[in-house]
């Protein structure tokens, strides 16, 4: 099945986002800039983005809400080498240990492939994160759970959540003294938990709202909900954290501005044709109050 230019998603290898793009073989990236239009139209249906580098066999038709666009059978097959689920048991490589903020009281662990440095953090658009420890796989997750449960702080934390919160990020100060006191109480368990493989990091705080230009962007106030045929976004980037670009529109002719937020999960597997965001400097999707999360229906 022939398709046109498709996105692959948000890619954070240094400081600024960049947007990959497929088309059958064909692949290319956008790197993306701050004060810079952004705009397509979609085209088609929703297709399955396959697995592992490889393209759907069937060419499957996927739900536009999913963040995955993987048919049953990609995503089994797409899991099935993830970290996540636990599968690489003898995975020879180094992984580190980490506390990522992403807004008060909103703190997760999690464990990265120390090759892959922070970028593990920016795509899931970490505020503010620390290195804890490194070590081999099986000791960094054993850490992980150990972390969990002593520190009561989730593995996972919703985009939604994170949305909400990110509006009204208290200063560098505040974020700094919140991650420095939870990595304190997981430097206490050393000697009780923590395992002897795992090389405990010392403290070392980073922001990102630097670089996710949050601290200088307008709060936004609506997200895409999902994407429909002839489906229009269009908007100025005024910020980005993880897979979210926060766009400002003016609503067009009798249309509701603001900044809104594009989870661009939503956007793969779509075929999408390019709009100028000058002459189209609107979102004709539906849409969610990210604060009250009540759904603007239609496409306005």
């Amino acid at each position: 099945m022939a398709f046109g230019w498709r996105c692959t998603g948000v890619a954070w290898p240094g400081d600024v986002p960049r947007l990959g793009w497929s088309k059958g073989a064909e692949r290319r990236v956008s790197t993306l800039a701050y004060g810079v239009g952004l705009g397509f139209r979609a085209v088609g249906e929703r297709h399955c983005v396959g697995a592992r580098g490889n393209e759907c066999p069937l060419g499957a038709v996927v739900s536009v809400r999913s963040t995955g666009a993987r048919c049953p059978e990609c995503a089994r097959l797409d899991r099935a080498h993830s970290v996540a689920a636990d599968t690489l048991l003898d995975d020879p490589r180094t992984y580190r240990v980490y506390l990522a903020w992403f807004g008060p009281g909103l703190v997760k662990v999690g464990i990265t492939r120390e090759e892959r440095g922070a970028a593990r953090l920016r795509e899931q658009g970490a505020v503010v994160f620390s290195w804890l420890g490194r070590g081999p796989l099986m000791a960094a997750r054993r850490t992980e759970e150990v972390l969990r449960a002593a520190l009561g702080v989730p593995d996972r934390i919703p985009y939604a959540r994170k949305r909400a919160v990110r509006g009204r990020l208290p200063g560098e100060r505040e974020r700094f003294g919140e991650v420095a006191e939870l990595y304190g109480r997981a430097a206490e368990l050393e000697g009780r938990g923590w395992p002897e493989s795992l090389e405990r990091l010392p403290l070392d705080v980073v922001d990102h709202g630097g670089i996710f230009g949050l601290d200088r962007a307008p709060r936004a106030t609506r997200s895409v909900r999902e994407l429909v045929e002839g489906g229009l976004v269009a908007g100025e980037l005024v910020a980005a954290a993880g897979p979210d670009l926060h766009l400002a529109v003016s609503g067009g002719e009798g249309g509701r501005g603001g900044v809104v937020v594009l989870d661009t999960r939503l956007i793969t597997g779509w075929e999408l044709a390019a709009v100028d965001p000058a002459a189209a400097n609107d979102v004709r999707v539906p849409l969610i109050d990210i604060a009250g999360g009540g759904v603007q229906g239609g496409l306005f």
